[in-house]
């Protein structure tokens, strides 16, 4: 089983659903003067000015781009003693999870998404500590608002939270059962939420992967892990770097 061609898919799992949100205010302010009366009225009389409304719009940001996204990812000077950047073309990869128990119905859709549906821009990289590993990947997705980013940690948590084991499938390689929890992470960036998969029995026996999420802004943070004491450091080198590189958070449509 080639564990980085499954740590790459997994970042996909629990990125979904698209709650873009169209942010813009606007302030009419109206003046008229005050008048007042006499009795004995002036020999000629000029209507009053008015001021006419005045309407100020708040500009919608440009949204996030792909480079900037690629950016704000760890770089070399940025990882761990001893790991590089993994350059390798991407492949096309058929792992799935899978289950009949409906409280993991909405992991199994996350997971199995191919690329987070509702994000705006994707930007993704893979790390590896040598040809055995460690290994991890960082992908930031671009939401459209802080909202929907809120909201897809939110529903990623609940789905964990929700399914205690599921099948997962290796073309190539067989099924195993995997069970699912959820584990703690770095208070590093906004709403952070992370879980555990690890197989028992069959081909897959033993392996144990770990996911990270945070907010950062309108922006997802995902990360997944084959070693746990990788996770703490990167996760918050991650958070703290996509903070500096991305600024405040953009919305938008």
């Amino acid at each position: 089983m080639n564990t980085r061609t499954l740590l790459s898919l997994a970042l996909a799992a629990g990125l979904a659903t698209s709650l873009a949100a169209c942010n813009g205010s606007s302030d009419k302010a109206t003046t008229s003067p005050s008048t007042t009366t006499s009795s004995t009225p002036p020999p000629s009389t000029t209507p009053a000015p008015t001021t006419p409304s005045v309407t100020q719009s708040v500009p919608v940001p440009a949204p996030r781009t792909k480079a900037e996204l690629t950016k704000a990812l760890l770089e070399l000077p940025d990882l761990p003693s001893g790991f590089s950047i993994d350059n390798s073309p991407d492949e096309a990869d058929d792992t799935k999870l899978s289950s009949t128990d409906a409280r993991c119905k909405d992991l199994v859709l996350l997971f199995n998404a191919e690329t987070p549906p509702g994000a705006k821009v994707v930007a993704t990289r893979t790390y590896t500590g040598g040809q055995q590993g460690p290994f991890f990947d960082e992908e930031l997705d671009a939401m459209g608002s802080p909202a929907a980013a809120t909201a897809l940690l939110n529903r990623t948590r609940t789905a964990i939270r929700s399914c205690k084991s599921a099948k997962l499938t290796v073309p190539g390689t067989g099924s195993s059962t995997v069970q699912v929890s959820e584990i703690s992470v770095p208070k590093a960036g906004t709403g952070p939420v992370g879980g555990r998969f690890v197989a028992s029995g069959g081909p897959l026996d033993g392996f144990e992967v770990l996911f990270a999420f945070t907010g950062i802004g309108d922006v997802v943070l995902a990360m997944s892990f084959d070693a746990p004491d990788v996770l703490d450091g990167a996760l918050g080198d991650a958070a703290a770097k996509a903070i500096k590189v991305l600024g405040a958070p953009k919305t938008g449509t």
